[in-house]
């Protein structure tokens, strides 16, 4: 007997341990070279894993079970390999993948790297989040081979050839802008169709080989992971079943259908826990919130940040959008909301104050005339910052607009590079929620973030009267190397101005 022991491989630095995470062939099957055997979990990425030599496998480490480095998870015992217990039907697959030999692709010798591209200004390294193309795996021109994720976006890696797939970077991996990602082996022509790769699938399918039925691929995986949909919910259509990327996100927007009756809830309602239940739940973090914390805690450490605070009487503004919210919506077709007066009142205060305006470079400040104001927005994979170009010079209806159509795009996905970045200033508004008062983390490489909180009802002073009026509490936390307290303390209070006194905003006084 002729036994290869398959170990944990090397996963990166950080990476000191993996735990088992599935099994795809049981204890005893036969197994082929370049098979999928199983599935390794780090606390950045899973990892597939292919046995090393084709014969019967034998399982040593179970799923669930944690494995350090270098530990052994497997034996294969190769004699098997050209002995009777080889299933008929890879007989069957080896005679037809000789007969379509001569369609194979050729290679051409042509190698094309692809690196990390240039994704703005303030972007510096992004995550590889998954890979959705497995190494040595056929590719097309412009197919999506990977996903890629940085601080304020996901982005979708185009195969820049044709040819075979080989991995450089690993899922989960750091990259810097010109960092090398994957190679691929440019080939000519294309792989085998699928109708003649039918027949001997389709023989297979009844032995046994449904590994992958309602099983994820990594990026599916990551998709339900981070929305919480069982894998057993989401019917699978790529190969033997596979869950697929586009099956996870369909999934992501189903709505539960009410049910008819009630032992119907019952059943489909999740169970609770017992009363005094100490449960705990561990779940990984994206590396797109990751990514967040670790930009957010480099702001605190990075920058002179201070927050200063005024409130704003909402009254006028609630009064004017009562007397003309159905007006303006009948002739724009859009509502009249509360963003599009704080965009424009913060524009109007920029161009007062251009030091709010401003970022640091190196040893250089540089100023803004132009207005790009991004608006925070919070979706299920994280907060997203998109920016509205030049928002000095819109009008209302086109403010309120284009804050539906970023924001729209920033819960479905969709938003592009373009898109996000080059922000001058930032409106976070954490009232949605109900918070009353907060101090905004700065979104780097600005300067001053303002935010806007719940409106609640207090008593204020009003020519020397005690009156009810709805009341905003507003801050703006800004950087103290570039802003000073005259500058931060003036802008707010100009922005007080304009919202308390709406036809200011109008008529440029």
């Amino acid at each position: 007997m002729s036994m290869i022991e398959q170990k944990v491989p090397t996963l990166g630095e950080s990476i000191t341990e993996v735990t088992i995470g599935q099994w795809h062939k049981k204890d005893g099957d036969y197994v082929e070279a370049d098979e999928l055997i199983c599935e390794l979990e780090s606390d950045k990425a899973s990892f597939e894993v292919v046995a090393e030599a084709s014969g019967i496998l034998h399982i040593v480490a179970q799923e669930g079970e944690t494995v350090p480095i270098g530990g052994v998870i497997c034996k294969i015992d190769t004699q098997a390999a050209g002995s009777s217990d080889k299933p008929a039907g890879d007989a069957k697959q080896e005679s037809a993948a000789k007969e379509s030999a001569a369609d194979a692709p050729k290679p051409t010798g042509q190698v094309v790297e692809m690196k990390v591209q240039p994704l703005g200004e303030s972007i510096n390294e992004v995550v590889l989040g998954s890979w959705l193309k497995e190494d040595g795996a056929f590719v097309q021109t412009d197919e999506i081979i990977a996903e890629i994720e940085s601080d304020k976006a996901t982005f979708e890696l185009p195969a820049e050839a044709t040819g075979i797939l080989r991995h450089v970077a690993k899922a989960g991996d750091t990259l810097k802008v010109g960092d090398l990602i994957c190679k691929i082996e440019v080939m000519e022509g294309a792989p085998q169709s699928e109708e003649k790769t039918s027949a001997p699938a389709q023989e297979t399918a009844g032995q046994g080989n449904d590994y992958a039925k309602g099983h994820p691929s990594p990026a599916a995986k990551k998709i339900l992971d981070e929305k919480g949909i069982p894998y057993d919910q989401v019917k699978g259509t790529g190969p033997g079943g596979r869950i697929t990327k586009e099956d996870a996100l369909k999934a992501e927007k189903k709505t539960e259908s009410k049910p008819t009756a009630a032992n119907k809830a019952q059943e489909e309602a999740p169970a609770k826990p017992a009363a005094g239940s100490r449960n705990e739940r561990r779940q990984r973090m994206s590396s797109l919130r990751k990514t967040i914390a670790r930009r957010l805690v480099a702001v605190k450490n990075e920058t002179a940040m201070l927050t200063t605070f005024n409130e704003v009487n909402m009254q006028p503004i609630m009064d004017l959008r009562k007397q003309y919210k159905d007006k303006f919506k009948e002739k724009y077709g859009v509502g009249l909301g509360f963003m599009s007066f704080f965009t424009k009142a913060c524009c109007i205060a920029l161009q007062e104050w251009p030091a709010v305006n401003a970022r640091i470079d190196g040893d250089e400040i540089v100023y803004h005339d132009y207005c790009d104001i991004s608006i925070a927005v919070s979706t299920d994979r994280g907060l997203v910052v998109p920016v509205i170009r030049n928002a000095e010079q819109m009008t209302f209806d086109e403010i309120e607009k284009e804050i539906i159509r970023l924001a729209t795009k920033a819960r479905e996905g969709k938003l592009s590079i373009e898109e996000m970045q080059g922000g001058t200033f930032t409106i976070t508004n954490g009232g949605v929620f109900g918070s009353m008062l907060s101090t905004p983390i700065i979104n780097a490489p600005q300067s001053a973030i303002l935010g806007m909180h719940n409106i609640v009802e207090r008593p204020i002073a009003v020519n020397g009267e005690v009156k009810i009026a709805p009341v905003m509490y507003v801050a703006l936390s800004y950087d103290h190397r570039i802003i000073d307290g005259r500058e931060s303390v003036s802008f707010l209070y100009r922005v007080k101005e304009l919202l308390e006194d709406p036809a200011r905003m109008l008529i440029g006084v």
